[in-house]
């Protein structure tokens, strides 16, 4: 089985991925799991940009495929802030409590129509040889007015979609998966992942 390296050290992106990808043909392994704590810093001014960043270092660390992806929160209202900078935008070693409360307090008198956001993932593939690509998945919902649910991870408390009536912490993992940024963003990965021949 090949394998194929998860840029990341967040350990609610490493089990949402293995879990989507549990059919995947190769081996998902991620930086701790093979020896790497690299800081990679995020220059880019686009999730794009970011992703590929992250993915040609390890690449070229590992000489393995490696897969980065770079996802955010975009709320309408705050003209597509947090943005790529959606993990520090309470500062440094903010929580994910930290985040939620900061935007709940940014949108604190903001009715529930002007609170439309969505969540974006973009992925990085990059192979060895040089050769690379992105995909890209978005996932439409509103910003709630509190936290609600305990599954999931990051601003998920707070992001509600109103077919399901619930945020994405409330609903179970499986829903999660099929309608998420980051499962449309792996799917669109694996279907593309097929054309290369390796």
């Amino acid at each position: 089985m090949k394998k194929f390296i998860a840029a990341t050290k967040n350990k609610g992106k490493i089990k949402e991925i293995s879990e989507i990808l549990n059919s995947f043909p190769y081996e998902v392994f991620s930086m701790e799991s093979v020896g790497l704590d690299n800081d990679i810093e995020e220059t880019g001014a686009t999730f794009e940009e970011n992703a590929l960043i992250k993915a040609k270092e390890i690449c070229a660390i590992t000489g393995e495929i490696v897969m980065a992806d770079d996802s955010g929160l975009e709320v309408d209202y705050l003209d597509g802030a947090p943005g790529i900078y959606s993990a520090r935008f309470a500062g440094e070693n903010a929580t994910d409590e930290d985040k939620n409360n900061k935007l709940l307090k940014l949108l604190e008198d903001v009715p529930f129509e002007k609170r439309t956001a969505r969540f974006v993932c973009v992925i990085a593939i990059v192979f060895p040889d040089g050769q690379s690509f992105t995909v890209r998945g978005t996932c439409e919902g509103y910003i709630a007015h509190k936290p609600e649910g305990a599954n999931g991870f990051g601003y998920d408390p707070i992001f509600y979609v109103p077919e399901y009536n619930m945020t994405t912490a409330q609903m179970p993992s499986e829903l999660k998966h099929k309608i998420s940024h980051r499962g449309k963003a792996l799917r669109l990965m694996v279907d593309k992942l097929k054309k290369y021949p390796i």
